[in-house]
């Protein structure tokens, strides 16, 4: 690969005037201003390095810690230097051939991070960084085979436990640099680590994709995948270090757009605890030594920009090491932090460059007007902020090291082991435990949370991400007879743009889709209309994942909070067996003190109480955060929840499964193919689930499309779904429609052509489609069984999350109402099971006597 020039037009002297004025007048600069300033020199660079300090010094006064320049004392725990990329300039990484030969293992031992980590505590350390290369196991043998061998499953497997040793038995804070991260791994790690980082270094992607660029090679250093690790950090509410490699060939515009992109995701998800501005040094034995250095002046000019385009209050670092001493010129240029300076272990990446010694380090901060101070791994806006940001298993660690006053670090502080464990027990039951009464009577004490303007993200970021919303295209009649003669006919053969045109279909074109749905669910599952005596129960609505659409998620101090105890839990389950229940749905919020086997207690439980009653229990979401909790694979939690007693899941988190729209609806749930990844094992394990579709908010008849073929592919794998759910979307009170996001949920409309393009687009693999009594209604649920639907769901007893969200239309419903609704469509109706099958005559003469609901609710246990 040819390195282009940097900067093959230099800017002129009125476009280099003009973005230094608009950087004086502090006006928002754009990309092709700030690719001219990274050239600024000699006058022009202390003209932009004086603008960018004035925003710098306003940043520190506003976080309250004017004049303060700060530093984190650690050491580095080099976990492993093999790594399955290629990096043309990294000095760190070697081959397995080579550590043998040194007398070294694939991996630091556990004796070996703990020396390194003990040796640092006894100096004043906090911050124990654990460095290492990417998977490597996917590339070197030997690798797998020290894994395998040492009971791991994988690298990542490996950082968890080295980290919870760490916490344990030094007391040092793990921030951890294990390269590319996917949503679930984050889900791994945050338990026990303060703060992860990764560098962005660029978004060129040619410096990646053509042969002989720096990054060539490297899968993990693809620009696409590596921004989607910083958008897998804020969705996951993990403080988290990124930044830019100046020099290794990319132009200054290509250098600007690394900047804006970090920016476009600090503002997105306030995840970025601080940006690194590194420049390259060429390094002997790599493909790059011959590559000249970036020039300090041309580092000043980045960290510059750097500031003017993240703004006052982000933190930007540069490494002290790499600067040749020029501390006042890197200060000067705005930056407030100089990163991670170690008394004991050398920079492993730039092991030729030392660090100096802190006692320098302040001495040259001082001569520029500021005061050196210590801070934590984690900054203090996000001990400050707390839950979501810090894990409570990490609270006391994190605690015993910093100021509370300033969130710094004590500096004088010696870290100690402290136990790190999973709470044993769910947390005890408080709040309001009667919500699913007292929300049809006292309502809410609130439309919204206290921190709505927080937990979500950026709303004004946000609506810029929201999938195009178009009118119904303009279709000829011919097209859609066509597609309805298809439909009619066999419409397993309706293409895409056939079942599109069918989404958009009104009027009378409408109700001949409604018939024609209707028939195939006569030929399919016959005239009876089905229904479950269940009962549901949320045992805790304490949430921060920072679901957008969710109205039922609160903080642990907000006043409609609740947790249920497991004697509650259990309680409620044998009361709705006495009125003839055949199920119990259970499903809360992820409350960050809740443990990972507290789903297996929940379900043992309920079992021990009612041995006769199905568990229908725990969403994907819940699986996953079980599983990363307790750190199980998927499959081996899911096997541990079997045995527990837990008999079907819910297909429920799954919304839109087109990550497009997720990620406007939620700022932290799994993602699409982590959801298919639980249902599908959930399935070959045994445990049977429903699926579902939230629909009527920032979605369009394509994401319906995309996400009913997709259930269809999964169903004819495994035939694990039960049914099809449509859930349209409560909008009154969920954040989303109240920032002006959303829409006021589906249309009437919507509701019959999604109902009939489910019967349609499912057919034959998934034979029972579910409609909603608690969002639409008697009347309408009495239209979806005219429009393809067979299934009632269930009388739920206490219904809570509907209810949070706007829904008018009670908490429960008795066996005679949901008959009722069958007789309105003109249909019979029949008790089934979870599974569909005939009811036991014990149970419906059990449903039949009480009508199968609690009379008045009955109170639960206190």
């Amino acid at each position: 690969m040819d390195t282009p020039d940097p900067s093959p037009t230099p800017p002129t002297a009125n476009a280099m005037r003009r973005a230094l004025r608009r950087a004086r007048d502090g006006v928002a600069l754009d990309t092709a201003e700030a690719a001219v300033l990274l050239q600024a020199g000699g006058e022009d660079l202390r003209d932009l390095c004086a603008s960018a300090a004035r925003v710098r010094d306003a940043g520190l006064a506003a976080a309250g810690r004017p004049g303060v320049v700060t530093y984190s004392k650690k050491v580095f725990v080099p976990l492993t230097r093999l790594c399955r990329d290629r990096c043309h300039y990294c000095t760190f990484v070697t081959v397995p051939g080579k550590l043998k030969r040194d007398g070294h293992g694939m991996y630091l031992s556990p004796d070996e991070v703990l020396e390194i980590a003990r040796q640092g505590a006894a100096l004043g350390c906090k911050e124990a960084l654990f460095t290492l290369g990417d998977r490597p196991e996917d590339r070197w043998p030997e690798a797998r085979e020290w894994l395998d061998a040492h009971g791991y499953d994988d690298t990542l497997a490996y950082v968890r436990a080295m980290a919870i040793r760490v916490l344990e038995e030094t007391g040092l804070l793990p921030h951890l640099n294990p390269g590319v991260l996917g949503w679930t791994d984050f889900q791994r790690l945050k338990p026990v680590a303060p703060s992860m980082g990764m560098m962005l270094e660029t978004t060129a992607t040619r410096l990646w994709s053509e042969p002989g660029g720096p990054h060539h090679g490297s899968p993990d250093k693809e620009p696409a995948v590596r921004l989607r690790v910083l958008e897998d950090a804020g969705r996951s509410s993990v403080p988290f270090t990124t930044g830019v490699l100046i020099g290794i060939g990319e132009t200054y515009r290509e250098r600007a757009e690394a900047l804006f992109e970090i920016r476009r995701i600090a503002r997105q998800y306030h995840g970025v605890q601080e940006v690194i501005v590194q420049n390259f040094r060429a390094k002997p034995d790599t493909a790059m030594r011959a590559m000249p250095d970036a020039e300090l002046t041309e580092l000043a000019a980045a960290i510059a920009v750097t500031r003017l385009v993240l703004g006052p209050s982000a933190r930007i670092q540069a490494p002290p090491n790499l600067v040749d001493r020029e501390y006042a010129l890197i200060i000067g240029a705005g930056i407030d932090d100089w990163g991670g300076v170690s008394p004991l272990t050398p920079d492993h990446v730039n092991p030729e460059r030392p660090w100096p010694h802190i006692e320098e380090l302040a001495a040259r901060t001082a001569e520029s007007g500021f005061e050196l101070r210590e801070r934590l791994t984690v900054y203090p806006e996000y001990l400050r902020r707390g839950e979501p940001w810090l894990d409570p298993r990490l609270l006391p660690h994190v605690t015993a090291l910093a100021d509370p006053e300033t969130g710094l670090a004590v500096e004088d502080a010696r870290p100690v082991g402290l136990p790190w464990q999973e709470p044993e027990d769910l947390p005890a039951a408080y709040g309001r435990t009667d919500l699913h009464r007292t929300i049809d009577t006292e309502g809410r004490t609130g439309d919204r949370r206290a921190d709505y303007d927080e937990v979500y993200g950026d709303w004004a970021v946000l609506r810029e991400q929201v999938p195009a919303q178009q009118g119904a295209p303009e279709r000829p009649d011919g097209e859609v007879r066509a597609a309805l003669a298809v439909a009619a006919d066999d419409p397993t053969r309706l293409t895409d743009a056939q079942a599109l045109a069918l989404f958009h279909a009104d009027g009378p074109a409408l109700d001949a889709l409604c018939r024609i749905a209707d028939a195939v669910r006569r030929d399919t599952v016959g005239e009876e209309v089905t229904y479950c005596v269940t009962r549901n129960i949320n045992f805790t609505n304490v949430c921060y994942t920072g679901c957008r659409f969710c109205a039922f998620a609160q903080r642990r101090t907000d006043a409609d909070a609740y947790t249920l105890s497991l004697e509650q839990v259990a309680e409620r389950a044998a009361q709705a067996w006495e009125v003839g229940a055949t199920e119990v749905c259970m499903q809360g919020g992820i409350h960050p003190d809740l443990p990972g086997t507290a789903y297996f207690d929940i379900a043992r439980a309920v079992k021990a109480r009612v041995p006769g009653i199905h568990v229908h229990a725990f969403s994907p979401m819940e699986v996953v955060n079980g599983a990363t909790r307790t750190g199980l694979s998927i499959r081996d939690w899911l096997a541990r929840a079997k045995e527990a007693g837990l008999d079907s899941i819910p297909g429920t988190a799954a919304e839109i499964l087109d990550d497009e729209v997720r990620w406007v609806l939620t700022k932290g749930k799994l993602p699409a193919a982590t959801w298919v990844e639980v249902v599908t094992t959930a399935h070959e394990l045994g445990l049977p689930s429903s699926s579902t579709m939230m629909y009527g908010h920032v979605d369009t008849p394509a994401h319906w499309l995309g996400h009913l073929r997709l259930l269809a592919e999964i169903q004819q794998r495994t035939g694990g779904f039960t049914e099809f759910v449509t859930l349209p979307f409560i909008h009154t009170n969920a954040p989303v429609y109240l920032a002006g996001i959303a829409r006021p949920g589906p249309t009437a409309r919507d509701n019959r052509a999604v109902v009939a393009m489910a019967r349609l687009l499912l057919h034959p693999h998934i034979r029972n489609i579910q409609t909603s009594w608690v969002k639409l209604g008697a009347e309408g649920a009495a239209e979806m069984l005219r429009s393809g639907a067979n299934d009632l769901g269930g009388t739920l007893m206490e219904e809570t999350i509907s209810r949070m969200a706007g829904s008018s239309y009670g908490s429960y419903k008795s066996v005679r109402d949901l008959e009722a609704i069958a007789e309105a469509a003109g249909r019979p109706a029949r008790q089934r099971t979870t599974t569909y099958g005939e009811v036991p005559a014990e149970r419906r003469a059990a449903a039949l006597a009480s009508d199968g609901h609690l009379p008045e609710l009955l109170p639960v246990l206190d």
